[in-house]
């Protein structure tokens, strides 16, 4: 018996020293395998860092003449301007596309915050082609023009409505900012049709502080803004979009509450149109009487419309014409009409030169409201 129970234990000694021995190397295996996968990724991060990182820039320089009355001021009416300096980087980590732009011309001041500055700087989780998350400090997800790029844009400046309703110099008093804001956005593409395969609906949708590029947020809210285009034939979309928030600056917060609709075709022929209303006033509108209180002026309204055409010449030449107008208080006695002509000719890729001609009937200034302007801009990206 006692025989018995000493090969029974030896037996389950040597058994159980199998099995340890198996966890253990099963153990040193999986260390292995994950040490290996590790390395594979951070591989992966350094080849697609080293392959897909870009560093480039571009240069926009000025050359314009007017013929305004300036007999009030020093003004002059010719100037050579840089209207643009600035410098990127940008590529793809594995899903993460990622970008920072500074932009280093401009006077720099408490005044005017145009001095050099970071412009973008994000990341965005691009997995999905439905729910791209970006995140940092980016383009409003507000109008069809204010996401492009200046070189697209065919003008010699944007429009009236995204200069004064998206945020480049906003109505409202707040800094110079590009039309960008620091915030999260989602944004997707889905619903594939025609022959072609393209998506139906596109549609963007972000919170943001409200402050503009490189301020921190200076109330207890955000901003919400998004909007929905559908694309019923390739190139061509017809969206709504739709902002609702505030800004703060000086102790002061106002409404900042718009809606804008439009279309947008980019072929060889471009056709660009929207309309934008805006709800809220002006920081300047609020002031302080003799006895304390605050009172409030000026109009609380403001809306703006374009219509612009792009046309091919030639290979190199395209031509446009815009009809550009803003109201500052959503009245005809507030209007800013600007009439505008331009050429574009491509010598290659990546070196443009721009004509621009526009007439300018401006109801709002005891000045000189009617006048021409002629420029020419030398654009070059390396």
């Amino acid at each position: 018996m006692n025989l018995y129970k000493g090969i029974v234990t030896t037996c389950f000694t040597l058994c159980l020293s199998q099995v340890n021995a198996q966890q253990n190397a099963a153990v040193s295996n999986s260390e292995q395998e994950g040490g290996k996968t590790a390395e594979l990724v951070m591989a992966k991060i350094k080849n697609d860092i080293v392959q897909n990182t870009k560093f480039g820039g571009y240069i926009i320089g000025k050359a314009s003449a007017s013929d305004r009355d300036l007999s009030s001021s020093n003004k002059s009416h010719t100037n050579f301007d840089l209207r643009l300096v600035r410098l990127y980087v940008d590529g793809k980590v594995m899903d993460f596309q990622y970008k920072l732009q500074m932009e280093v011309n401009g006077v720099g001041g408490t005044s005017t915050e145009k001095g050099p500055r970071i412009v973008d700087a994000w990341a965005e989780w691009q997995r999905f082609g439905f729910a791209k998350i970006k995140f940092g400090q980016f383009k409003r997800a507000f109008t069809f023009e204010n996401p492009m790029n200046p070189w697209d844009v065919g003008f010699g400046a944007y429009s009236q409505l995204i200069d004064k309703l998206a945020g480049m110099n906003d109505r409202v008093g707040e800094h110079a900012s590009n039309g960008r804001d620091l915030g999260i956005q989602v944004q997707g593409d889905f619903l594939p049709s025609g022959h072609d395969r393209h998506n139906l609906l596109h549609y963007q949708v972000g919170v943001y502080n409200g402050q503009g590029i490189n301020h921190a947020d200076a109330n207890n809210s955000k901003d919400i803004i998004g909007g929905i285009s559908v694309l019923p034939v390739k190139n061509l979309a017809i969206g709504v979009f739709g902002w609702s928030g505030d800004y703060t600056k000086n102790g002061v917060t106002v409404d900042r509450n718009r809606m804008a609709c439009g279309l947008k075709y980019d072929g060889k022929w471009n056709v660009r149109a929207e309309y934008a209303v805006s709800e809220g006033h002006k920081v300047s509108d609020y002031s302080t009487d003799e006895n304390g209180n605050t009172v409030v002026s000026g109009s609380d309204k403001a809306d703006a419309w374009y219509i612009g055409v792009g046309a091919p010449v030639t290979e190199k030449l395209k031509v446009y014409a815009k009809w550009d107008v803003y109201r500052d208080t959503k009245s005809w006695s507030s209007q800013k009409s600007i009439y505008a002509l331009s050429a574009n000719y491509y010598f290659c890729k990546n070196l443009k030169l721009q004509a621009n001609y526009s007439y300018t009937c401006d109801k709002t200034t005891v000045a000189d409201g009617h006048y021409n302007t002629f420029d020419m801009q030398l654009y070059v990206r390396f």
